[in-house]
């Protein structure tokens, strides 16, 4: 027990002589489980009902392939959460209070989502609702303060926070559209600011959705990784971007230079980078952003040098994998959390592609994915 103590201390576990750490664990391993258990159901069901991406012009699928990941995927996170919530509640009246208002703007995004994955929505109406999600934040008060000692501050608040939450949700949504890759950097970005969370006995909340979030991310790997078996769709990307980009605010971030919000952009960089090249090409084109699908992401430059989908995957990954780092140390996280989480990333992404390669072996399939 001694030696489990120092080595939970050594990683800056905030309470080492407590079970906290144990919820969080077990939450992992239930979001993972349900997660896994519940994708072919949905998979085979959404079939049966035609929630399913056609084949066209612009995807890469050659037969309708499943887009309803996003529900299992929500559906696994609430599950475990539900589940250590009564195992361990959360006592703190204020971080429940935060817990409930990031999954309530999760639900509210997965559900819209989920109506523009079947019948399709215009883009300002999205957007609208993606404001919404981000003002119930700052309601709960998860928002970026702005302290730079003007009659602004607020406004500026609001607004900086509306644009990270909108911009990050849709980020993740527009990355997705290569198999695998929206999971990949989902589980690598929740397990980064899962190991600086943990840091703190109060940011409980946050740490409990992380761990649920990234069980949830590597159970749908295993069917989603090229050829996928389904895909999460607007209603799972909304719900990841959403829920990253509030927990990377959750807590006491404040903003007295531009400078300070380096370290939570770093998380997600990768994001960040791809859409707003896409929009500034775009517009450059005279196109609406928004509204207008392409193939000039960062993964489709990828694919155009001959990269396959599993090595473009695996390249972007790679890359968030670095810049998550990057932003630990920027987080004055000390080496032996970084190598701890290095190991807690690479090793269930590396046992998952392994497990995933070998199910192909036994009943090959068509290749199949669906880009934005």
């Amino acid at each position: 027990m001694d030696l489990l103590y120092h080595f939970l201390k050594s990683i800056g576990i905030a309470n080492p002589n407590g079970s906290g750490w144990l919820t969080v664990v077990l939450t992992f391993f239930l979001a993972w489980g349900a997660c896994y258990r519940f994708l072919p159901a949905v998979r085979e069901f959404a079939l049966e009902v035609g929630w399913a991406d056609k084949p066209n012009a612009r995807r890469l699928n050659k037969e309708p392939l499943p887009n309803a990941g996003g529900l299992a995927i929500y559906a696994a996170v609430i599950a475990a959460l539900i589940l250590a919530t009564l195992l361990r509640p959360i006592e703190i009246q204020f971080a429940l209070a935060k817990f409930l208002t990031i999954l309530l703007g999760g639900s509210f995004l997965v559900l819209v989502g989920f109506i523009d994955d079947q019948y399709g929505l215009n883009p300002y109406i999205r957007l609208f609702t993606q404001i919404l999600a981000a003002l119930l934040l700052i309601n709960s008060g998860i928002e970026i303060t702005v302290n730079f000692g003007t009659p602004l501050d607020s406004l500026l608040s609001i607004l900086l926070t509306v644009i990270w939450v909108v911009g990050i949700t849709n980020a993740i949504n527009l990355m997705d559209g290569i198999d695998g890759l929206v999971g990949g950097i989902g589980f690598i970005t929740s397990m980064s600011l899962l190991a600086i969370s943990a840091q703190f006995v109060n940011r409980a909340a946050s740490t409990l959705i992380l761990a649920a979030l990234a069980g949830a991310s590597l159970g749908f790997l295993r069917y989603n990784f090229h050829p996928s078996k389904i895909i999460m769709g607007d209603a799972g990307a909304y719900f990841f971007g959403y829920v990253l980009a509030a927990t990377t605010i959750l807590g006491s971030l404040k903003v007295n230079t531009l400078f300070a919000l380096v370290p939570i952009v770093m998380f997600l960089l990768l994001p960040v980078l791809d859409t707003t090249q896409v929009f500034i090409r775009r517009l450059m084109a005279g196109k609406n952003p928004l509204s207008t699908p392409g193939k000039d992401h960062l993964h489709h430059r990828l694919l155009a040098l001959g990269l396959s989908q599993r090595r473009t995957a695996i390249v972007l990954w790679g890359i968030s994998l670095f810049s998550n780092l990057v932003a630990m140390r920027l987080q004055h996280m000390s080496a032996v959390v970084i190598l701890a989480t290095i190991t807690s990333i690479i090793v269930p992404l590396g046992l998952t592609i392994w497990l995933r390669m070998r199910a192909l072996t036994k009943t090959p399939r068509k290749s199949a994915t669906s880009p934005k």
